[in-house]
């Protein structure tokens, strides 16, 4: 029997986060506060959109903080990259519509796929079936017969957004070849008989992953605004006049990026270029107006990777940063000799962490200050000379050393049983392993040890009865 998620509330909360079964994954959620309110402050100051994706947290504690608890001045847009993700925000998303009187929308992800007809339609009417509620991907003319399926279950039109490839080559079409085999046309007399409804153009491009300036990601975001634009201008003549049409643009790189516009950010060419094109998006008056929106997901949490890409001017400290961590146990330590250079093994591995590679550094995870002795800062400067990392990596275990031998102590500082913190390189991938994250405060609590809440993940609960180890002095 799985434990529900207030049970494990009732079994966990107040608990030191040290004492959990190990590995366990930890949301910090001061961090992630302040992550969201700093995006929804960044939007609503450069007067553009916002769409939350949950792919990353898989929460509803988190998405109702992406678009502003009790706060009505945005729409609450999502992305969700599973139809179990839109089951799960449910109930957040009729909150949200009934209670706060905020327009709801959440769009599915991925170009449309018969099979998820029916549970989209059935999340929607669970919603409140209406103009606007679901939106769907498409990038092909065949999907446009999905969107009458759609509208017979739910007498509702979804909205749609066409994807635009804009070089990442992941989904989407160039933005020359939009109208592939009728496809706009093909839309357009969808649109006339009622049964969908434009929203507009979607571009996600993960090519800012590899920047490592704000100027680089800047640019990846005023390069997707640029495809959509010349997507949406190209195509003029199908589109219906006189609506406004949104550009969803953006990655957590992009977003980030579009803080440095801000007062006290970034002062350069890049920056003027992506200021000047979120305000005027068309150059002239083309018969249709629109509106930018920003998509991003894993923002909230950060990475390693992410602060790799510095795509905000002054992000640098994973300590500071970064709202997602996994503990594990040191199983044996390596001081005496007996390998090259000193190591040790921790009870976790590609599962518990993933194995996403990171540009920033050659590791697969960076070992946390939280609780450690003798100097293991996780500073993410180049110039540090005390940090550890996890080098190597395998199912079960990873190898945990220095960073650069020659410039370390000559000593791991761990010892056996010990709990360590652990900052991934991708918190989307890390997170998969686990069915709730045990949160902490630092706000409340500087230490972060003390259990405030548990949050179940949209793939559910895996624990089969609340377990408490026994703290090892």
């Amino acid at each position: 029997m799985t434990a529900s998620q207030q049970e494990l509330r009732e079994f966990y909360v107040g608990k030191d986060v040290g004492d959990v079964p190990k590995p366990a994954i930890v949301l910090d959620a001061a961090i992630i506060k302040r992550h969201c309110e700093a995006m929804l402050r960044t939007v609503k100051e450069l007067n553009v959109g916002f769409r939350a994706h949950v792919k990353s947290h898989k929460t509803t504690e988190i998405a109702e903080m992406q678009v502003g608890v009790g706060d009505n001045s945005l729409g609450a847009n999502f992305i969700a990259s599973t139809v179990l993700e839109i089951e799960t925000l449910v109930p957040l998303l009729r909150k949200l519509k009934t209670e706060e009187a905020r327009s709801v929308n959440v769009l599915y992800g991925i170009p449309l796929v018969p099979s998820q007809v029916a549970p989209l339609a059935r999340a929607a009417l669970e919603i409140g079936a209406g103009r606007g509620t679901l939106a769907v991907m498409i990038d092909h003319p065949d999907q446009v017969d999905y969107l009458q399926q759609y509208f017979a279950l739910t007498n509702s039109p979804a909205s749609v957004f066409v994807k635009v490839d804009t070089g990442y080559h992941r989904a989407g079409l160039p933005p020359a070849a939009l109208n592939k085999r009728g496809l706009l046309e093909k839309l357009a007399n969808a649109e006339k008989l009622g049964y969908a409804s434009l929203l507009g153009f979607y571009s996600h491009s993960s090519l800012s992953y590899a920047g490592t300036t704000p100027e680089e990601a800047m640019a990846h975001l005023t390069q997707e605004i640029e495809g959509c634009k010349e997507a949406l201008e190209t195509h003029l003549e199908l589109l219906p006049e006189k609506k406004e049409l949104v550009i969803s643009v953006g990655a957590t790189p992009q977003a980030l990026s579009s803080q440095n516009l801000l007062p006290g950010g970034v002062s350069s060419p890049e920056a003027t270029a992506l200021k000047n094109l979120l305000r005027n998006p068309l150059n002239q008056d083309r018969g249709v107006q629109v509106k930018i929106e920003i998509h991003a997901g894993v923002y909230p949490l950060l990475d390693m990777q992410q602060l790799s890409t510095h795509a905000r001017n002054g992000i640098r400290n994973p300590e500071d940063e970064i709202a997602i961590s996994v503990l594990a146990e040191v199983c044996s330590i390596y001081n005496d000799g007996e390998r090259a250079k000193p190591e040790a093994l921790l009870a976790a591995g590609t599962l518990a962490l993933g194995r996403e590679p990171c540009a920033g550094y050659p590791g697969w995870g960076v070992i946390s200050s939280w609780r450690q002795s003798g100097g293991t800062s996780s500073s993410s400067s180049s110039s540090s000379s005390s940090r550890l990392i996890v080098e190597r990596i395998s199912q079960e275990h990873s190898v945990v050393s220095w960073e650069n031998p020659e410039h370390q102590p000559s000593l791991i500082p761990l010892r056996i049983g010990q709990t360590v913190k652990i900052y991934p390189n991708h918190a989307c991938v890390a997170a998969a392993f686990y069915g709730f994250y045990f949160v902490v405060d630092s706000d409340q609590d500087p230490e972060a040890a003390r259990i405030v809440d548990v949050w179940v993940r949209a793939r559910g609960s895996d624990i089969t009865e609340p377990v408490l180890l026994p703290r090892v002095q």
